[in-house]
Parts: C-alpha cells; structure tokens; sequence
C-alpha cells in the first residue's frame, strides 16, 4: 500500500496497540486516540497463549514477554471441593515443541506496557473520546466529543464491547446476560504460597469455576472467580466488590481456594454479556477490531489474544495490499471464521464447566480422563486447534 495511506485507530488497549506495533514495524502512517487521560490497564491477567506468543515474537517483543511473565506447568482441571485432578495438559517445555511458541501469564499492565514499547509516542493522542465515525468515498472521519474531527484513509475501532465505531457503522446491538456473575483480583505474595501451584488451575464446580495462575514472574497470583446468579450485574470491569463477598459466593470450596481468597485485597466484579458473531465487521473505510468486532466470553482465555492476532492480520493486510477496501476483504476472510468459532466455542465452555447435575458431572469427568490418557493436548478445555494457529504466517490469499 502506499506509503502516505494513513491509519486513525480509535482505543488504546491491547488490540489498538497491536495494531500500532504493527504498523510501525511496516513504516504505515497512524494516529491513535485514546479516551482517557493516560495509557494503562487496570490490574489482571492476561493467559498469553502460544499463538498470541507468535505475534508477539514477530513484534520483536518476546523477550520482554520473558521479563514481565511467567511460564505455568501445566493446565489443570480440579475437582472444586475434592481438588482432584480431572485433566492435565503439560505446557512448560511442550507448547514450543507442539506449537511453535511458549505459553505465558503476564498481568495486563504489563502486556499493555509491552505493547507501548512498540508505538511512538508522538503518534498517540489521549484524552479524545470518539463520540461517532462517518464513512465517506475518500476515507473515515473520527468525530470527538469535544468537537474536533480527525480525517484518515482508514478508521479501525479498537474501542472495545461499548463501541462507539461499531455503533456509528451498525447501531446498537443489544448485548444478553449471560446469567454469569465475575470476579477478578490480583493477590501479591513475597514467594510462591504452597497452596497455589505454579499451573493455570481450573477449579469447577456446579454452576461455576475459579481460574488461578501466577503473574508478575510468579509474585503475585491472578483469580478470576464465576459463579452464576440470577441477579444482573453491570459490564464493566471495574466495580468494586468485597473479599467477604467473594468468600461468600464460594463457601464450602476447596481450602485451597478459601486461603487464596482470604488474602483477596482490592477485588471487582462484572456481569458477563454476550453477542453473537457479527456478519461483517467493514463499512467502507472503516472497520473493527478485538471486542469492538467479537466480544467473547473469558472461558477459552482468548480475548486479548484474538486482538493481538486482529491487530498484526490487518497491518500485514494493509502493506501487502494495493488499495484499503482488499486489504479489508483478506482481514475479514481471515479473522472472521476464527473468531466466530472461538465466540461460540468460549459460550460453550461456560455450559460444560458449570454442570451441576452430579450425572452429567460424572460423565463429564470420565470424558476428560479418558481423552488425558489418550492425549492431554487434545483433551481437557481442547484448545489445542486455538493454540496450534500462527497469524504471522503469510495466508494463501496473499502469498498467491
């Protein structure tokens, strides 16, 4: 593409600097805008899977990954009161062998600060909120709330599940409740407590599931606690919760887990919403990414990788290509059949992790056991067709 397109990228979370990262790394021309007063994320972890690894590698960024994150075990399943284990999928050493790249917990500060690394600061823009987005024949406009207005070739949403260049392209979309009620904290530790192993645990039990690893190259500990509830909670990530909430919503679970939670300091909660997979995500010269295009469920641990993945799929969409509408069409026949499964395969998992019938719990169970004997990369959450991918490698449309 010509070196004078240039790109207005709107939100500058962890999809909008991949973007960012990409296309500095490609000489393409970008402005990005960001809401808030300063960069940053607030506290949580991220599970950089192996095919967010190869993205990250490509961005030049692996080593700091290595710095900021630690290398889990294993992937486990536990029961949620016995702790015995259901599956076991080795990872420490068989991720780079099996796919390509290691498998990494970084706090998403961290990942956010890495990612910034890769961007000039002089091409970032804070505190303008997009308050709409026009296409018109000779590119995208971005409209802020304060009134000013920023023309480029392309606009790329990256602003996240309340979108407003998903609104302004395709209105409002209802989001559904999933009768899902969530937790988070960070719990820092000055060594690795006894009663936390150094793997990404997966705690389920009826009508919920805890998720614990290590962040902070093992210092601290990440939780994400599910539990469904009739009672609808706000989606956000920041509303504030209690420990005695927390440890309320999960008595009688393992002691394991009521020791981790009795250290809970600061904890937020949020109600999960869900969409489905949307059917094209362009508008002429204007487009989205990460949850401004597929936002999804927690349960594959996929949300931020599928942006990193968005963001470095449509830099190389935008420089191999002569004009920006192919550019657009490859980045959508790539990205959508990938997201959409992962969309609909996150919501399944949510059903499968949740069962309360001790019959269906039963069989659950044997069926993890059997397919961990046979192959534990292929059993437990089977994500072994998530991890295998590789969006730095050049796909056939334009290899062709």
């Amino acid at each position: 593409m010509s070196s004078d397109c240039r790109v207005a990228i709107v939100g500058g979370g962890i999809g909008g600097l991949a973007l960012a990262a990409a296309l500095e790394q490609r000489g393409v021309d970008y402005r990005l805008f960001e809401r808030s007063a300063q960069l940053g994320e607030i506290g949580a972890g991220v599970q950089m899977t192996p095919n967010a690894v190869k993205v990250i590698r490509a961005l030049g960024l692996l080593d700091g990954m290595k710095n900021v994150g630690f290398l889990p075990e294993s992937l486990i399943g536990r029961n949620w009161k016995s702790g015995k284990t259901l599956f076991r999928m080795p990872l420490r050493g068989e991720c780079e062998r099996l796919y390509g790249a290691s498998f990494f917990h970084v706090h998403r500060a961290d990942l956010h600060e890495l990612l910034l690394s890769g961007v000039r600061r002089d091409r970032i823009t804070l505190g303008k909120a997009c308050a709409r987005v026009t296409a018109e024949s000779d590119g995208g406009v971005v409209h802020f709330a304060d009134g000013d207005s920023f023309r480029a070739d392309l606009v790329v949403g990256a602003d996240g599940i309340h979108s407003a260049v998903r609104k302004s392209l395709f209105g409002a979309q209802q989001a559904r409740f999933t009768g899902h009620m969530c937790w988070r904290a960070v719990v820092p530790f000055d060594a690795m407590p006894d009663f936390v192993t150094p793997d990404s645990s997966f705690w389920m039990g009826p009508n919920g599931h805890v998720v614990t690893y290590y962040v902070k190259g093992g210092r601290a500990v990440n939780i994400v606690a599910v539990l469904e509830s009739r009672d609808w909670v706000e989606e956000s990530w920041n509303l504030p919760s209690t420990r005695e909430e927390l440890l309320t919503a999960f008595r009688g679970w393992h002691p394991n887990i009521q020791k981790l939670f009795q250290r809970v300091g600061t904890t937020f909660k949020w109600g999960l919403f869900d969409r489905d997979p949307m059917e094209n995500w362009s508008a002429g010269p204007v487009t989205l990414l990460g949850d401004a295009a597929h936002p999804m469920l927690p349960f594959l641990s996929q949300g931020a990788a599928m942006a990193i993945e968005d963001g470095y799929e449509l830099a190389r969409a935008l420089d191999q290509n002569a004009d920006i509408a192919s550019a657009l069409r490859i980045y959508e026949e790539s990205r959508r059949p990938r997201t959409r499964r992962v969309q609909l395969e996150s919501r399944e998992r949510g059903r499968t992790y949740h069962l309360a019938s001790p019959l269906e719990q039963f069989m659950r169970d044997f069926s993890y056991r059997v397919r961990n004997f046979i192959n534990p990369h292929k059993g437990g959450i089977k994500a072994n067709w998530v991890y295998e991918y590789d969006a730095t490698a050049t796909p056939a449309a334009l290899a062709a």
